[in-house]
């Protein structure tokens, strides 16, 4: 045993006590010492502690265990002597269940690197990211013929040589095989898309080529039916704007799927159908709300593109990241250096079709193939909202305070203190809302009913709890149709909970229990092309009410009027990011009900993962 460690207090007995790990991350430590017993070594506690934690990181959405923060993994500050990070390191790396770089004894569970303790699973999945990110990064791609584009470029970026940044992502998609495409909410981001890919047609028509076989996905169901609802309007107007011809707009792809999907499940196995060795037959992969994708399903998306497949990422990096281990996008991001300037070569490349670019020195592996998007089309004139959001995202608690107590920003509404949105003045304007819902003839028309639906709600940081969703629904429900009421009532709102590919039900779906003509209860649910659809209530997968949400279920959707109510005292799930997703949804009229002490320690929060993935794709 290292000795700067040897008179600790046993580190798994302190852990124990704290009530810390789990049955699963003990179950690890335990195993570890049995093997070491029935190999006579005499185990080293810190080692099977630090084992437990690597296994406890993976569950709370870190790669990796840094000895040096093992306070990230508490929810609170815990009375433990942590070891010193040094001294615990060098008891790792001596360690029989620990391997380093250089060493490939592919029996041992653990992986230390770059300091960073882990699984060793998770750690080949970041290097087979990297790996995969960059030999797509650095394919070649055949110049497209400007003179043959050209016309069509400028008639749908009229402003290109003018700064357009969304002119700008579709010429570099053009050159490039890996595209970031990132930005806040409302940014253009499926415009552009729309756009380059009309341009990819063209291109393929020009080179006497067959249509680019294209692909369309998102991490979850839902995500996946708003991309395409979203591709669907930006062609929309595309065609109505331009006048261009229906061939090019009518090529394009019709329908859009989970990762999952797209990759193709196997019952029962953590592996797909497509990956290195049976890739993916598509020529180019666009995949929205790529902050949401974990670091292993994106591992398994990129070992899957092919050679020479264009694979675009679209999404925000100062969103909430994904629920499961990782946070690819943003170290995709941080690995991709300054979106604005642009390597020498690729500048002069990308002149004809934007003019004059500034140039940078950067030469990573990653640089030039990031354009952060930023003017925002979301929200209404009645809603000023981008100086909170990008004071919420800096984490300047001070200007933003000032900002919401100024009163200078239209549409944002700032309830300070222990405010209870359903126990104040602002109770009637709530359920007002939604009783007109219910009293109105919605079952004539479900789909204007479900359309009203978004038009209000209420968002929340924590599940459970006083300022939790599941009280707040709760007591929203109790208030439209009392304590006594039936499971289903006319106007009750619906969250799908879970996927059903049968239903054709997503997680983070909403539908609406509407009365027919004959008094027969209905839950409706938008179907994309279809229109709507009826489901029994009693046949629907999982799913809870949908009047409050937690600002999680709520990524990526948008609503007209949005309350957020933060809770009364500091919890870990809060953090900047989260307050930046929330506050983003609002259309038109934005209530923040929040304590100041609360609001100050939710913006000195980064909902931080540790990763060594931007550390590998700057190698």
């Amino acid at each position: 045993m290292n000795t700067a460690l040897a008179n600790a207090t046993p580190l798994l007995d302190a852990l124990r006590e704290a009530r810390l790990l789990r049955p699963l991350d003990h179950a690890l430590a335990h195993g570890l010492r049995r093997l070491d017993g029935a190999a006579g070594r005499t185990s080293d506690d810190h080692v099977l502690a630090a084992a437990a934690l690597a296994s406890l990181a993976v569950s709370r959405g870190h790669a990796a265990f840094d000895p040096a923060r093992p306070g990230l993994l508490s929810d609170t500050a815990l009375a433990i002597d942590w070891p010193a990070p040094d001294p615990w390191r060098a008891a790792l790396a001596a360690s029989p269940w620990v391997a380093t770089p250089g060493d490939d004894d592919a029996n041992t569970p653990l992986y230390m690197e770059g300091g960073l303790l882990y699984l060793r699973r998770y750690r080949m999945y970041e290097q087979r990211l990297a790996d995969g990110l960059r030999r797509i990064a650095a394919a070649d791609v055949a110049p497209p013929d400007v003179h043959a584009l050209a016309s069509l470029f400028d008639a749908l970026f009229p402003l290109a040589r003018d700064g357009d940044l969304q002119a700008r992502a579709a010429a570099l998609a053009l050159h490039r095989r890996l595209t970031l495409v990132t930005g806040g909410p409302g940014t253009g981001k499926t415009t552009t898309i729309a756009r380059l890919l009309v341009l990819l047609l063209a291109q393929a028509h020009a080179d006497g080529q067959p249509p680019p076989r294209i692909a369309l996905a998102a991490p979850t169901g839902r995500a996946a039916e708003r991309m395409l609802e979203s591709l669907r309007a930006a062609l929309m107007r595309l065609r109505s704007d331009t006048g261009m011809s229906g061939d090019l707009i009518d090529a394009l792809p019709d329908s859009a799927s989970t990762l999952h999907r797209l990759l193709g499940t196997i019952p029962d196995s953590p592996r797909f159908r497509h990956d290195a060795d049976h890739p993916l037959p598509f020529d180019a992969v666009i995949v929205d709300e790529a902050s949401m994708v974990d670091l292993p399903l994106m591992c398994k998306l990129v070992d899957a593109v092919a050679d020479g497949t264009r694979l675009v990422l679209l999404g925000d990096p100062d969103q909430l990241p994904s629920v499961e281990a990782g946070d690819v996008l943003a170290s995709i991001t941080a690995a991709s250096g300054d979106g604005d300037a642009l390597p020498p070569a690729l500048a002069e490349a990308l002149r004809p079709w934007l003019g004059d670019l500034r140039r940078s020195a950067e030469s990573g592996p990653l640089a030039g193939h990031r354009v952060q998007l930023r003017r925002g089309y979301r929200q209404s004139e009645s809603l000023q909202l981008a100086p909170l959001a990008d004071a919420v995202r800096d984490g300047d608690a001070d200007a933003a305070l000032a900002l919401l107590r100024g009163g200078t920003l239209s549409g944002v509404h700032f309830h300070e203190g222990p405010h209870d949105p359903l126990g104040s003045t602002s109770r009637e304007r709530l359920l007002g809302t939604w009783r007109a819902l219910a009293d109105a003839d919605a079952s004539a028309d479900p789909a204007a009913a479900l359309q009203r639906a978004s038009s209000l709600r209420v968002l929340t940081a924590l599940r459970e709890g006083p300022q939790g969703a599941t009280p707040l629904n709760a007591r929203i429900e109790d208030a439209l149709a009392g304590s006594s009421r039936s499971p289903y009532f006319h106007g009750r709102l619906l969250l799908v909970t879970e996927n059903s590919y049968r239903h054709r039900l997503f997680n983070g779906d909403i539908g609406l229990c509407l009365r027919d003509a004959d008094g027969l209860l209905v839950a409706w649910f938008a179907g994309g092309s279809e229109g709507v659809r009826a489901f029994h209530p009693a046949t629907l997968p999982a799913h809870t009410g949908a009047f409050a949400m937690t600002v999680h279920k709520a990524q990526g959707s948008e609503f007209d009027n949005v309350w957020l109510q933060l809770p009364r005292q500091d919890a870990r799930p809060l953090s900047r990011e989260l307050l930046y997703t929330a506050l983003t949804r609002a259309r038109r009229e934005l209530h923040l009900c929040a304590d100041e002490a609360v609001l100050r320690a939710t913006l000195a929060r980064h909902a931080h993962r540790v990763s060594g993935l931007a550390r590998r794709l700057e190698g």
